[in-house]
Order: C-alpha cells, then structure tokens, then sequence
C-alpha cells in the first residue's frame, strides 16, 4: 500500500521561505519518479517540480530558481525547498509518485501520470 504523507505548509510574507517534506512508505521509492503539484480553487492541478530516479530535476517555469526538489533516499523523504515565495505561490501542494517512468515521461510532470498522491499541505503567502 502506497502512502505519501505531505508536511511543512504554513502562511508566510512574501520573500520569505518554507521547506516541504512528503515522507514516503509502501513501495520501491528509489525506483519512481517523484513530484510536487499545486492546485487553488478553480484551476487544475499543475505541475511544479520533478525528480528521477538518479536526481535529475524539472521544474515549472513559475518557479525555476526558486524552488529546489531533493530526495533523501536513507529516509524515503521528498523535499520542495521554496525561497522568493510571492503571493501567487498560494496554493494546496500535493506529493506525487509515478512508478517506472522513464524520465522522459517524468519530466512533462503529467499529472495523469501520476498514479499516487499525498493528502495536500497548504500554502499561503501574503
């Protein structure tokens, strides 16, 4: 049984900073692709970052240099270090995994691809 379990949301000022974590338990987690979606009320979910299986990354344009997608594979723990925060990163963010993919299909970060999803931490930034 898959379990994404997302923390460290919070409300912050803009130009300020949060960390999230997505602790992971259930499968062979070095083996997926791994990412994190955003989603506010009356839009679709999209994409915000990705990681490989090797660490290789992808981010949406929104946030590239901005945010920072880690995996600590010891602790089975995905992170989103978010720096700059402005008020349009407001949002409900959810973990993802989608099982072998090649990162080719990874980094489009499709959400249908994604077959498993956290509960959602939100985001708010005033």
């Amino acid at each position: 049984h898959v379990q994404l379990v997302e923390s460290g949301g919070g409300s912050v000022q803009a130009g300020e900073s949060l960390r999230l974590s997505c602790a992971a338990s259930g499968y062979s987690y070095g083996s997926f692709c791994m990412g994190w979606f955003r989603q506010t009320p009356g839009k679709e979910r999209e994409g915000v970052a990705v990681i490989g299986f090797g660490g290789v990354t992808n981010y949406a344009d929104s946030v590239q240099g901005r945010f920072t997608i880690s995996r600590d594979h010891a602790r089975n723990t995905l992170y989103l270090q978010m720096i700059s925060l402005k008020p349009e990163d407001t949002a409900v963010y959810y973990c993802a995994a989608a099982p072998s993919q090649t990162w080719r299909q990874c980094s489009r970060m499709t959400r249908g691809d994604f077959g498993y999803w956290g509960q959602g931490t939100q985001v708010t930034v005033s």
